[in-house]
């Protein structure tokens, strides 16, 4: 017997959706806000109207049938579709709503898109927030991504974006690393037992501009590593010296935590960009976050 849509309640699409990307009933029925047995009838429903088994349910795992694998990329597209149609026909509400999901590096989103979302969703209670962070690319379209925040170069021509800032690259450095003597030029720095952010591209090689464009390249020796920002901090405040974005160690060096070496000498800069899923308009829930942020920024 042929399936119908008008046999099949729709509902059940967003719940599929959950469970998939969230990877367990629990976790879908906490993000939809309902319960684990209402997310488990969903299921049993959904699977009884469209004549086909989708989930493979073990006491350990929860995985996809070749027949769910398909059904979930066509699925998730109609429930993205049908929450963009619902965003645009209630665009001129004040009030927002529904789930807004953002990515951001961990410690950018820590240190600025957590304050900023946390405020959004305090002024609007019918707003859910999801902030995932990590240093991977997120898979917009394919994981539900309405907005991302990514630091540096964008590499995929496929996304729209707006840049949001920029921000500063410091040199800094654990007063006892310093000593008395307080470096004024790029070669006195050099020397310094220097914590490495592994992840960059170059992390040992910085090019300094000064003044009248005047060039000096410092070579450092790799003495510990870390693959996140927050990791060498900590390793600076420990007695180290570091190149990190100035909003992960501003605070320290207004603190006097840390120290900021060669002030008068500029390293590369970096380009602060939302990046969206390539769309036709914006649903009002992220026009409203990327104010909130560039509100913020300013």
């Amino acid at each position: 017997m042929s399936t119908t849509l008008a046999a099949t309640n729709l509902n059940r699409f967003v719940v599929f959706v959950a469970v998939v990307e969230m990877g367990s009933l629990t976790a879908a029925a906490a993000r939809l806000g309902i319960a684990k047995t209402a997310v488990s009838t969903h299921m049993q429903r959904l699977e009884a109207e469209i004549g086909a088994s989708l989930l493979i349910r073990t006491t350990r795992k929860l995985s996809l049938t070749e027949a769910g694998e398909r059904f979930y990329e066509s699925c998730r597209l109609i429930v993205r579709d049908a929450e963009l149609a619902v965003q645009a026909a209630g665009q001129s509400a004040t009030e927002l709503s529904g789930t807004l999901r953002i990515t951001a590096p961990v410690d950018y989103g820590a240190s600025v898109v957590a304050p900023v979302a946390t405020r959004l969703q305090l002024q609007h209670p019918g707003l859910r927030i999801e902030l995932l962070s990590g240093d991977r690319l997120f898979d917009l379209v394919g994981e539900g991504i309405d907005v991302a925040i990514r630091l540096g170069r964008l590499v995929d021509s496929r996304l729209q974006a707006v840049r949001m800032t920029s921000f500063e690259q410091w040199l800094v450095a654990h007063p006892d690393a310093v000593g008395k003597q307080v470096p004024s030029q790029p070669g006195e720095v050099a020397s310094l037992p220097f914590a490495v952010l592994s992840v960059m591209p170059h992390p040992l090689t910085w090019h300094f501009t000064g003044a009248r464009g005047v060039k000096k390249v410092v070579q450092f020796q790799s003495t510990i590593t870390a693959n996140t920002a927050l990791a060498t901090r900590a390793m600076a405040l420990a007695g180290c010296a570091t190149v990190l974005p100035e909003f992960v160690v501003r605070g320290d060096v207004e603190a006097g935590r840390l120290v900021r070496l060669l002030p008068k000498w500029n390293l590369p800069s970096g380009a602060v960009n939302a990046v969206f899923p390539a769309s036709r308009y914006r649903p009002q829930k992220v026009r409203a976050f990327v104010a909130a942020m560039q509100e913020h920024l300013r």
